[in-house]
C-alpha cells in the first residue's frame, strides 16, 4: 500500500506522523474549523465560496491572520498534495482543518492558526450513485443552536452520536432535529424538502450549517424558477413531502428515496443535479 501524505502547516509528511500533543486545542476543546470541499476537473469547485465561509468563521473566533487562508493558498496547497498523493486527474475531496495553536486552558496562551490538508480519492460508487438514500431521524440528541451553530466546528459530539445511529441500523443518511425539534440538518448534509410546489430548507437560525452546496441549490433553483423558502420545519412534513434531498460539497444532490414506509419522487433533485453539472459562480451572480 502506497504512504499517503498530509500537509501539516506548510509541512507535507506521512498520514500516519504523530503531530498532536496532549496541549493541543483540536484535541482539547475542539477550538477550529473545518472545510470540506470536492476537487474536479483541477480545481475545487465553489472554492470562493467556501474560502468565505472560513475567513468569516476564523474572524468569529477571533483567529489572528485568518486571510493568509486564501483561494490561492487553499487552491495551491490542495493541488500540491494531490501530486503528491498520485491523485490527479481524479475527483478527490479535500479537508482543509484550522485550529488554534498553542496552549492554554480555555483562555487561549495564542490566537494563531495552525492548518492540517488532507486529501482523499471519491470513489466512483459514490460520484455515480443512482439510487436514493434511505433515512431516518435521529431523536437521541438534538443539537442546540446560537450564533455559532452555523459555523463547521471541530466541536462535533452531536453529529458522533448521529453517526453512531446511522451505523447501528445502517441507513444512508439521518436526520438532526435542533432544541425545539425542528429538522435541521442531516448528518454530512443540508435538508431540502419539496412540498406543493416550493422548495423548503431549514433556516440558518434553526442551527443547521451554512453550507456552500445549500447557497448553490438555492440559487440553481432560483435560476430555475422554484420557489425556495428558508424556514422553521417540522419533521411531520416527511410524512407528505414529494421530494427530500441533501446537499454537500463532495456530494452534490443527494435524492431521497424512502423515510419509514414513505417513498419519494426524484423530478426536482435531477432537475438541480443536472444543472449543477455545467453550474459556475459567475452564473448564479
Amino acid at each position: 500500500m502506497s504512504v499517503v501524505y498530509i500537509n501539516f502547516n506548510g509541512k507535507i509528511i506521512p498520514a500516519d506522523e504523530n503531530i498532536a500533543t496532549a496541549d493541543n486545542r483540536a484535541l482539547r476543546y475542539g477550538d477550529g474549523l473545518f472545510e470540506t470541499m470536492l476537487w474536479k476537473d483541477g480545481d475545487i469547485r465553489f472554492l470562493k465560496l467556501h474560502v468565505e465561509r472560513l475567513q468569516q468563521g476564523l474572524q468569529l473566533l477571533q483567529f489572528e491572520e485568518f486571510s493568509i487562508f486564501d483561494t490561492f493558498f487553499i487552491r495551491s496547497k490542495a493541488e500540491e498534495l494531490i501530486r503528491k498523493n498520485n491523485m490527479v486527474g481524479q475527483q478527490v475531496r479535500v479537508r482543509f482543518i484550522v485550529y488554534r495553536d498553542g496552549g492554554g486552558l480555555y483562555a487561549p496562551d495564542s490566537n494563531k492558526p495552525v492548518y492540517i490538508l488532507q486529501v482523499a480519492r471519491i470513489p466512483a460508487s459514490l460520484r455515480d450513485k443512482k439510487v436514493g438514500l434511505i433515512v431516518d431521524l435521529f431523536t437521541g440528541f438534538k443539537k442546540p443552536y446560537s450564533d455559532l451553530s452555523h459555523l463547521k466546528s471541530n466541536n462535533a459530539l452531536v453529529y458522533v452520536m448521529a453517526g453512531i445511529f446511522k451505523k447501528k441500523f445502517d441507513y444512508d443518511e439521518v436526520f438532526l432535529l435542533n432544541q425545539e425539534g425542528y429538522l435541521c440538518e442531516g448528518l454530512i448534509s443540508n435538508i431540502f424538502v419539496y412540498y406543493e410546489k416550493t422548495l423548503y430548507t431549514p433556516a440558518l437560525t434553526q442551527g443547521c450549517v451554512d453550507g456552500v452546496m445549500r447557497k448553490v441549490v438555492m440559487e440553481i433553483a432560483e435560476a430555475e424558477g422554484i420557489p425556495v423558502v428558508e424556514a422553521q420545519i417540522s419533521p411531520e412534513i416527511m410524512k407528505q413531502a414529494d421530494e427530500i434531498f441533501c446537499t454537500n460539497a463532495a456530494q452534490g444532490v443527494q435524492w431521497v428515496m424512502g423515510y419509514k414506509q414513505k417513498r419519494y419522487f426524484n423530478k426536482i433533485s435531477r432537475i438541480l443535479q443536472d444543472r449543477l453539472q455545467t453550474w459556475s459562480l459567475n452564473e448564479g451572480g
